[in-house]
């Protein structure tokens, strides 16, 4: 086949990741002729774009295809988003993100490509948006939704989500959970006690990590409020945040007011393959986001051994299990929080039990080579829905 697939940008993500991981499989154990367009990954986030290049991923860089709502780079990125299409001619178009997923579904929309999909991932409209925002947000999506063949949902979650809102109806959904390279995860026991050493923790501190960009609604105001009540009674806990973004200056400032210097560290910025050696020097992983499609910290986690606590939100439930995995809490709920954190710190054994649970459930059904074939079964048989080869 030939795939286009086309993002916002290529930053540090769980989104991207996907993406990347996808292209690569439909490449070289497919043999299908990829193109993925995406717009410049500025900021604190990272890149992964070498990451694309390394792997042989053909890459058309759009400088006007960016996060922000823009009129007129907008119109431009429409624009050359449908050249490059329609110079690829491509059989199928599989968009992600709010920006590259509105303008590619239009774009491949209006040359007739005969099977255009998109992946939810996250729902760009939610609850802590001004009311008149959150309903643009979901007429946009309602019109792309109209404009493609098929629905990609990270979680059920997204899909009742998406539904209730009436994006869409619900026969045009499938879930396919985000793939990820799960070796490293399942090998990241390996390298616990030298990654510990390198931080500088004790033989018997307990660390509880926290994987996510340093940004709005992502939950770290929430951790460091827990981290005050559980601290007097756990003097071991130690917290470990992984990732940089544009609060981070704010998170350093809450964490230093609380007096909790040294029982907190921020990794900042690390490349994808550092975060399973991280996770394997963590006791437990915390996700205190509040909106999120699936975020790949949980499953990830799992797999690594680790023990979750997250806000019940989106999709998290479907990994969570509660008192199987770990602990489902009330989203901005610290005083549960804190309560989860000290039940697992005082637990090695139940920690131990759910790490192994979430180990035996979820490493396969997170395959990165799971979610391709399945994406590629959905584009065959769209395909041949429509006539196509």
């Amino acid at each position: 086949m030939r795939i286009a697939h086309v993002i916002t940008r290529l930053i540090l993500g769980g989104a991207q990741e996907n993406t990347l991981l996808c292209c690569r499989d439909l490449q070289h154990e497919y043999g299908d002729q990829v193109l993925l367009i995406t717009g410049p990954a500025r900021g604190p986030e990272g890149s992964l774009i070498q990451e694309a290049a390394q792997a042989g991923i053909p890459l058309h860089l759009i400088d006007n295809l960016r996060r922000a709502i823009h009129p007129w780079r907008d119109g431009k990125a429409y624009g050359e988003i449908r050249r490059t299409l329609r110079e690829f001619r491509p059989d199928v178009v599989h968009t992600h993100s709010a920006k590259g997923g509105i303008l590619g579904r239009y774009a491949a929309w209006s040359l007739g490509v005969p099977a255009i999909v998109h992946t939810v991932h996250g729902a760009p409209f939610h609850r802590y948006q001004p009311a008149v925002v959150r309903a643009l947000f979901r007429r946009c999506e309602s019109a792309a939704a109209r404009h493609c063949h098929h629905l990609i949902s990270v979680a059920d979650a997204m899909t009742d989500l998406m539904v209730d809102a009436r994006v869409a109806p619900r026969e045009k959904f499938t879930t396919v959970y985000s793939g990820m390279d799960v070796e490293p995860f399942l090998n990241a026991w390996q390298s616990r006690q030298a990654v510990r050493t390198e931080l500088g923790y004790a033989a018997d501190d307990i660390v509880v990590g926290k994987v996510a960009r340093l940004f709005h609604l992502k939950g770290h105001t929430d951790v460091i409020q827990a981290a005050r009540k559980v601290i007097p009674r756990q003097p071991h806990l130690q917290f470990l945040l992984v990732g940089d973004g544009k609060l981070k200056s704010a998170v350093q400032r809450q964490i230093h007011r609380a007096g909790l210097e040294n029982h907190f560290q921020i990794t900042g910025l690390v490349p994808p393959a550092r975060v399973a050696e991280l996770m394997g020097a963590m006791d437990m992983v915390v996700h205190a986001s509040l909106r999120e499609g699936l975020a790949r910290a949980l499953p990830q986690a799992l797999i690594a051994g680790r023990p979750i606590i997250s806000y019940d939100i989106d999709g998290a439930r479907e990994v969570a299990i509660d008192d199987v995995t770990g602990y489902l809490v009330p989203p901005r709920d610290t005083a549960a929080l804190a309560d989860r954190i000290c039940r697992l710190a005082d637990d090695p054994l139940t920690r131990q039990r759910m790490g192994e649970a979430g180990r035996r459930r979820f490493t396969d059904p997170f395959r990165h080579e799971h979610m391709t074939a399945r994406l590629r079964e959905i584009y065959t048989q769209l395909l041949q829905n429509r006539g196509g080869k």
